[in-house]
């Protein structure tokens, strides 16, 4: 099917356009009422997100109330480790927690590379149904979360300022975070290409915890494995965003994928001068405040 607003894809692939392509990270969120009703439906962000028709509505959402230039599927970078075997919650109001972490190689015998089409097949069948009730209207992004991003989680166990067991095993237990951010790469890779046959006309990758990395580990520990990443989805534009990875910019430019996604801190001329002419650069804009000035001017809650 044809696309009628394509704008986000050529953007992505250095095309001219008529205008700058929008759209906004957590689009589908509190701070749209229609969202709020069908997030108060279910028990909570888990179920939401494992429902592919609810999925499917809060992605669609933004499109029809905003008029943003393309969809974001709705779901999660962490059900990544729960299709590999390590469960987690959403606890309101603290974010996500694992149960049971991974400390050792020990641990990567009870857990497996993931599947993409059958151990995350919620997240496909809502592709499939987003793609067929947009019908064309704009592209729909998929997503995953990098492999040290989700290697930090599964062995912190939570969210967390400085991940200090996770950075820890890089130190101390380099062969095992290795081999357990090979298994996290395979099965993001099987998932993302599971996305594209689903219909996810682009693939982004969020680095979240890039940021916390020293800069030697982060080209070593991150991103090689994002380039397998990049390097296995051909048929699409992808999308890298590393939060607070400024001291790899130039590294990042070498990446096999068409876009950089910039933090609201990063100088977007001095990333044009570190990543090359050869990238499309998204973002840097500072979304809170920005989501602050819009809850205002459309009289809702302010994001928090």
């Amino acid at each position: 099917m044809q696309l009628q607003n394509d704008l986000l894809l050529r953007a992505a692939r250095g095309e001219a356009v008529e205008r700058t392509p929008v759209w906004l990270m957590r689009q589908a969120g509190r701070i749209l009422p229609e969202y709020r009703a069908v997030r108060a439906s279910v028990s909570g962000f888990i179920e939401l997100a494992q429902t592919p028709e609810l999925a499917a509505e809060v992605t669609i959402q933004p499109v029809d109330l905003l008029g943003v230039d393309a969809a974001i599927i709705f779901s999660d970078i962490l059900v990544i480790p729960e299709a590999m075997g390590l469960p987690y919650e959403m606890v309101e109001k603290r974010g996500p927690f694992f149960p049971k972490t991974v400390k050792s190689a020990a641990d990567l015998a009870t857990l497996r590379v993931a599947d993409g089409v059958d151990d995350l097949s919620y997240v496909i069948e809502a592709i499939k149904i987003t793609k067929k009730e947009l019908a064309g209207r704009v592209p729909l992004i998929g997503f995953a979360g990098a492999p040290w991003t989700i290697f930090a989680y599964m062995l912190e166990g939570s969210g967390s300022k400085t991940f200090s067991r996770a950075r820890e095993a890089l130190y101390t237990q380099p062969e095992f975070s290795h081999q357990l951010l090979q298994m996290i790469t395979d099965s993001t890779i099987n998932y993302l290409r599971a996305q594209v046959a689903a219909g996810a006309d682009l693939i982004q990758i969020f680095d979240s915890w890039a940021g916390i990395l020293s800069p030697d580990h982060y080209l070593t520990f991150s991103l090689p494995y994002i380039e397998q990443i990049c390097s296995a989805l051909p048929e699409v534009p992808r999308t890298v965003f590393a939060k607070g990875a400024f001291f790899a910019l130039e590294e990042m430019g070498q990446l096999s994928c068409e876009t950089i996604g910039l933090d609201w801190n990063m100088r977007v001329e001095d990333a044009k001068r570190q990543i090359g002419s050869g990238k499309t650069l998204q973002g840097n804009l500072d979304l809170r405040h920005f989501m602050a000035h819009m809850s205002r001017w459309l009289r809702l809650p302010a994001p928090c």
